[in-house]
C-alpha cells in the first residue's frame, strides 16, 4: 500500500485525542474509533481501574498509544493538572471530544438548586473548563477539533429533565458561539445530539420508570424509541462516527453544527 492510502487509513495518526467520560458507552466508542483513525489517546474519567483497563485493550487493538487520566469534570483544580499531565505524556492536544455528562430527570418542582446545579456543573461548566485547556495549544499548534457531546434535549424540550434541556441547549450555544470566535484559526467546534442511545444510563432510567410507573421495562422501552421514527435505540457506535467524522482533517469547514444522530427525531 502507498504511503498516500497508510495516511487515508489512519488520518488521525500523530494527533492526540483526549475523550472525557471516556471509560464506557458513547466516550468509550468514541475513543475505539478514533483509534482506528490512527489518534493517540488519553481517556478521562473517575475511575482509574476502568480508564487503565480500557486503555490496554484499545492499545492492544490498534497498537497507539493510550494513556488513562483521571479527571472530575466539576473540578477546576483536577481538571488543570489532568490535561497538563495528558499533554506531557502523549504530546500537544489536536482534538477533544466532551463526552462526560450526567442525565438526572425530576419533575421542575421537586428541581432544587443543589439538583440544578449539580447537572449544570458536570454537562455544561465541565465541557468550558476542559476546552479553556486545550484552546490555546490547538491555537499555537494549527490544528484543533472540539466536538461536545450534547442531546437532542439540547434543541428541543422535554417534560422532567429541564435542568439536562437547559444544560444542553447551553453547551450547543457555546458550542455555535465558540466556532464563531475562532473560525479564523485551524480551529473547528461542533456537537453531536444524539437521541436516546442504549447505553448503561439509558439502562438504569428504563429501570427506575419501571419502578415508579409499575410498568414493564419492554414498556418503557417502547415510550422512550417512539420518539424515534426509526423505533430504535441508537448505537454508540453510530454516535462515535459522526463524532470522528468531525474530527477528520477534511472535516475543517464543518464548524458550529450541532449534528443529530437520532433516527429522525428531530429535523
Amino acid at each position: 500500500m502507498s504511503a498516500k492510502g497508510i495516511a487515508d487509513e489512519r488520518p488521525l495518526a500523530g494527533r492526540h485525542a483526549v475523550v472525557t467520560g471516556g471509560g464506557r458507552g458513547i466516550g468509550l466508542a468514541i475513543a475505539d474509533v478514533l483509534a482506528r483513525m490512527g489518534a493517540d489517546l488519553t481517556l478521562m474519567g473517575r475511575s482509574r481501574s476502568t480508564l487503565e483497563e480500557r486503555a490496554a485493550e484499545l492499545a492492544g487493538r490498534y497498537g497507539n498509544r493510550v494513556a488513562a487520566q483521571v479527571i472530575d469534570v466539576t473540578d477546576p483544580a483536577l481538571i488543570e493538572t489532568g490535561f497538563a499531565a495528558a499533554a506531557a505524556r502523549l504530546g500537544p492536544i489536536g482534538v477533544l471530544v466532551n463526552n462526560a455528562g450526567v442525565a438526572r430527570a425530576a419533575p421542575f418542582g421537586k428541581t432544587d438548586l443543589t439538583f440544578w446545579q449539580e447537572v449544570m456543573a458536570v454537562d455544561l461548566t465541565g465541557a468550558f473548563l476542559c476546552i479553556r485547556q486545550v484552546l490555546p495549544g490547538m491555537a499555537a499548534g494549527g490544528f484543533g477539533r472540539i466536538v461536545n457531546v450534547a442531546s437532542t434535549a439540547g434543541l428541543t424540550g422535554f417534560p422532567y429533565i429541564s435542568a439536562y434541556c437547559a444544560a444542553k441547549h447551553g453547551l450547543i450555544g457555546l458550542t455555535r458561539a465558540l466556532a464563531r470566535e475562532v473560525a479564523r484559526q485551524p480551529i473547528t467546534v461542533n456537537a453531536v445530539c444524539p437521541g436516546y442511545t442504549d447505553t448503561d444510563i439509558v439502562g438504569a432510567a428504563l429501570d427506575n420508570i419501571a419502578a415508579k410507573t409499575g410498568r414493564s421495562r419492554d414498556e418503557a422501552l417502547a415510550e422512550l424509541v417512539a420518539h424515534n421514527p426509526q423505533g430504535r435505540l441508537i448505537e454508540p457506535r453510530e454516535v462515535a462516527e459522526a463524532v470522528a467524522w468531525l474530527c477528520l482533517p477534511a472535516s475543517a469547514s464543518v464548524t458550529g453544527q450541532s449534528i443529530l444522530v437520532a433516527g429522525g427525531e428531530l429535523m
